[in-house]
């Protein structure tokens, strides 16, 4: 086998690497004057079974798209290197929100970004935390495999709730089935009963509206988990519903962490004692003593390189 990682991607792809106890194989990115680019593998790949890490989130140089395009172009590179195999991993897969219409015309992006990456010759994506599973799985027609980071996160927190009364919440109906999943993990490793409760929330317009909360969780310790942290609204929104109903303590928990606007205000609210995310997408918007004070950040690489075993 080979694994390989855009530039952009390195530090990721290293620490995959690592727990793969191999080394990155060498690729070549080239940038031209006219905004165009090319990238190559340069070891030959005929006949191996090929792994190439890309995460799709935006960051200082580089667009989603840009990220997708240069992703694209080393798949097919590979493939026309005579690959027995091309696998893709996607630590952050980009558009994955977009998975249905909820106004007349509008775009399936995922399933369109899906099609871009078969139309490489892809034999197998890997990607974690993709929002919704099964709309993930029907976008390709090749192989997936959808990473649930819930067990990284249940080892990380696991001895702060020994002796606690726990409740997992969903911040929005959507997400009870992704909180089910992880509250069964927590009670395995816990052994005791977790409870589960969720968020009323419903968004038109833009206005986010819903004010129930289902669930008991007076004098309990809150994890409030969700598949991503964006402006970190709907968070806020779920943490501050759980507080003034008696909550003792509350974490938030996201496989990825893209803190875009204010954010980094919400991060910093004192109504979390802790905010949990992968190293899918690095928190480069975040002030490094913000984040050094108020985030935990849990390698997703080991559930990758775990991926990569039983493949081969």
């Amino acid at each position: 086998m080979m694994l390989f990682a855009l530039p952009e991607s390195q530090g990721f792809g290293e620490a995959v690497a690592e727990a793969l106890e191999i080394s990155l194989s060498p690729l070549e990115l080239r940038d031209f004057e006219d905004g165009e680019h090319k990238g190559r593998p340069l070891v030959d790949v005929r006949g191996e079974d090929v792994f190439l890490v890309q995460s799709m989130h935006s960051d200082q140089n580089l667009s989603v798209n840009d990220k997708i395009c240069r992703f694209l172009f080393l798949l097919g590179a590979m493939r026309d290197g005579g690959a027995k195999r091309v696998i893709a991993l996607i630590p952050y897969l980009a558009y994955a929100r977009k998975d249905r219409r909820t106004k007349p015309h509008d775009p399936l992006t995922s399933r369109y970004v899906a099609q871009a990456i078969e139309a490489m010759g892809v034999d197998l994506v890997i990607a974690l935390e993709v929002h919704n599973p099964v709309a993930f799985e029907n976008a390709f027609r090749c192989p997936t495999i959808s990473l649930n980071p819930g067990e990284a996160f249940a080892g990380q927190i696991e001895r702060r709730m020994a002796d606690k009364n726990v409740v997992v919440v969903s911040p929005d109906p959507g997400g009870v089935k992704r909180a089910q999943l992880f509250r069964e993990t927590l009670e395995a490793r816990l052994q005791k009963p977790v409870e589960l409760a969720y968020v009323e929330k419903r968004r038109s317009a833009g206005v986010v509206s819903g004010e129930l909360l289902v669930g008991e969780v007076e004098g309990a310790s809150v994890l409030i988990l969700d598949d991503l942290i964006s402006t970190g609204g709907t968070m806020l929104r779920a943490a501050e519903k759980c507080r003034a109903q008696g909550a003792s303590e509350i974490y938030a928990l996201a496989a990825h962490g893209l803190f875009v606007g204010g954010a980094a205000k919400v991060l910093g609210n004192n109504v979390f004692v802790k905010t949990l995310i992968t190293d899918s997408v690095p928190p480069f918007r975040i002030e490094s003593e913000l984040a050094s004070k108020r985030l935990e950040i849990v390698s997703a690489a080991p559930l990758f390189a775990e991926a990569i075993r039983r493949c081969l």
